[in-house]
Order: C-alpha cells, then structure tokens, then sequence
C-alpha cells in the first residue's frame, strides 16, 4: 500500500494545524464589536454637547461597520494576483491622494489637513495610501527581488518611493501614520531577505530622520517633553497624557463599570478616538485592556501565520503583502495602546476596528478580507494538490 500525504495542511484534515482564518474574523469581530459598544458609551456627552444628540457618532459607526463589511465582501471576492499585477497602478492611487489632500480638495481640522470631504463622511487618505503602498511594495519586493537584495540601487528605489511618500504625509501633518507606514515597510524589506549590512544602516537613518523631524518642530518636542514628565505641566501640555493615565488607574483591575466612566466627561479629550483605550481601561479595568491586547495579539498573529504558509506555499507576493498589512494593523495598535499608556509621546493614531472613524474602520476591513483571501487561495491550492493523490491511492491499491 502507497501511503500518501498532503503537501500542506488544508480545511477538514484533523491533522492540520490550528487554522488562522478562523481566529483572525473571530478576534476581528470581537474588536469591532467592543469598539462599538465602547463608542456609544465614550461619544453620547460629547455628541448631545456638540450635535444635540447623543447618538449622533454611534450611528455613524454602524453606518461605516456596514460599509466595511461591504467593502470587504468586495475585496475577498478579488483575485491575490490583481493586487499583484496592479503594482504601479496601486503607487499611482496612493501618491495621488496624498497630493489631493494638499489642494484646495482638502480638508483642515485642528491645523492638519489629513481628510476629504466626501459626501456625509470624510476620507482620511493616509488610511488609503497605506493600503497602495504597501501593496506596491510587495509588488516590487516580488518582481525585483534579485536586485533588491544584491544591488544597491535595487535596495534604494522602494526607499525612495516611501520617502516621497512619506514627505507628503509630513505635509499635512501625519507624524504618526509616517512612523506606520515607514516601520511597515522597513519590516517588509527585512522579511524578504535583505541583508543586515543594508538594513542596518537603514535603520540608523530612519531613526536619525524621526529624531530630526521630532526636533524641527516645537510642537512636537513639547510633546516629547510632556511625556516624559506629563505632571511637570498637567494642566497645558501634558493635560491629556495626565487624563488618560487617571483613567487606568480609576479603572484598577474590574474597572468602575460599563457607562460609569467620569474621564469621558470632558476630561480626557479624543475619548471615543485617539484615546478609547483609556475608556476601556477605566470601564473595564485591567482585565478589560488586557483582553483587547490579546485580541490584537491574535489577529496579527493569525496575519503573519497566514503570510508565513503563503510563504511555505511558494506564494511570494502574497506573503509579502500579508506581512505588509499585518505590520500596518499591528504597529498602528500597538502605537496607540502605548501612547494611552504613556510609553509613547502622544499622537494622532486610531485603534484599528475599535476607536471612532470611517476611513480607519473601512480600510481596515479591506485589509483583513484581503488576508481572508490569501489564506483561501492557499488552502484551495494546497486542496488541489492534495486531491489528485487521494484519487490515485483510493481504495488502498494505486492506480491512474
């Protein structure tokens, strides 16, 4: 008897590995649920203050969850080698809007013009560009992979590109969606193999360029210098730092209750945004935010397993790209938790699937549906070569 065994594990075989879709919609699901319930309870002051209806930015959350959800059933439904094939066409659409943004087309909110109008909502076109970006850096990574990883040039273009890219967002200002966008495309370019004798110098020049951006301007080094010592000047510039740390440790380790949150209350401000964590934390208590570092734990986990078998399938360009949007979701949460926590100067970033915003929100799920994709199409090509073996053994004796 010929015994026979599949290359790689698929769907229904019970001596496969824990499987990574499951867990990635599962976690995906819980987060955006959470930030759901967590944006009703942060937003209802501040919208019945602001709007004259406490139910105004909830609304509009379930309004953008839909339009994700939509827009994810579109982009699942999107062959991995489209992404691939539309490299250029992927640099085109992200450099475009970052120049949009900077016409008259944009929009300007609290001195930084990061949005365009567009019908009932705004457009955040970082959230857009860092999509195309870094889709058309696995394009590059795949196509010119010899000389990205031999020759020096082939080494400098993708850095160029982000470095244009990253100008334009400077622009606006977006500090944090730059810091995002450059680490995620940093860790790409090392997964695909470059060498520590070029990447290290990267590297040393990326955090050179970030020190230097953080010293050229003021507000920024005030904003350093509050971290550090957020109490030296609570009531100016260490104000929101100082709010958010006095709601993790209102909230102790079960939290004071769903709803009872007082920081939300006008202290804290941004509570149902850049700082819902705080919120959560404080409603929550300890358990409840370790609960949502897990959560993201596992859906970025379950992305760079699904781009880790893309990569044992001989699926390059699909593991690049998993890698890319894995990095994205993982850096940007991380970044906020840490900044709500005070272990980072304070910026612009949202919790991905939980804090309030459309383009964040939407994006998001067209990221994760494209991991949903890459998976699929690895366990259809694992499954269709898995088959024709069990058809020529059945039964025990071989035949063709």
């Amino acid at each position: 008897m010929i015994q026979t065994q599949s290359v790689l594990p698929v769907y229904g075989n019970r001596h496969s590995a824990l499987q990574p879709l499951p867990l990635l919609i599962v976690s995906a699901a819980a987060l955006m649920v959470l930030g759901l319930v967590m944006i009703s309870s942060a937003s209802m002051d501040i919208a019945s203050a602001t709007f004259g209806n406490s139910y105004h930015f909830i609304v509009r959350q379930l309004v953008f969850a839909v339009l994700g959800c939509m827009l994810a059933l579109i982009a699942v439904n999107v062959p991995v080698y489209w992404w691939q094939n539309s490299g250029w066409l992927l640099l085109g659409v992200g450099l475009l809007v970052l120049v949009l943004v900077l016409t008259p087309l944009g929009r300007t909110v609290n001195g930084s013009t990061r949005w365009i109008p567009f019908g009932i909502f705004n457009v955040q076109v970082s959230e857009i560009a860092k999509l195309c970006l870094v889709g058309y850096l696995a394009s590059y990574v795949v196509r010119r992979r010899d000389e990205l990883l031999n020759t020096w040039p082939g080494f400098i273009k993708p850095l160029a590109v982000m470095g244009v890219a990253s100008g334009l967002l400077m622009v606006q200002p977006d500090f944090g969606a730059t810091v995002v966008l450059v680490g995620a495309a940093a860790g790409m370019i090392f997964l695909s193999g470059v060498s520590l004798v070029r990447f290290a110098p990267l590297v040393m020049i990326l955090a050179a360029l970030g020190a230097l951006a953080v010293i050229a301007e003021p507000y920024r080094m005030k904003r350093v210098v509050s971290y550090l010592d957020p109490w030296q000047d609570q009531f100016n510039s260490g104000y929101q730092l100082t709010q958010s740390l006095i709601a993790f440790g209102r909230g102790d380790w079960t939290g004071v209750g769903l709803g009872n949150s007082i920081q939300k209350l006008f202290f804290l401000p941004e509570a149902h945004t850049d700082f819902i964590f705080a919120i959560i934390a404080e409603e929550f208590g300890l358990i409840g935010a370790l609960l949502v570092v897990a959560l993201f734990t596992i859906l970025v986990i379950s992305g760079f397993v699904i781009a880790r078998r893309a990569e044992q399938a001989k699926q390059p360009f699909a593991a690049c790209f998993a890698y890319g949007i894995s990095l994205l979701i993982g850096l940007q949460a991380a970044i906020n938790m840490a900044v709500a926590t005070g272990l980072l100067p304070t910026k612009g970033l949202t919790l991905p699937l939980v804090s309030y915003g459309g383009s964040s929100l939407m994006m998001t799920c067209v990221c994760l549906s494209i991991l949903a994709r890459i998976e699929m199409e690895r366990v259809d090509a694992a499954t269709a070569v898995a088959e024709p073996a069990g058809k020529k053994h059945r039964g025990g004796a071989a035949y063709d």
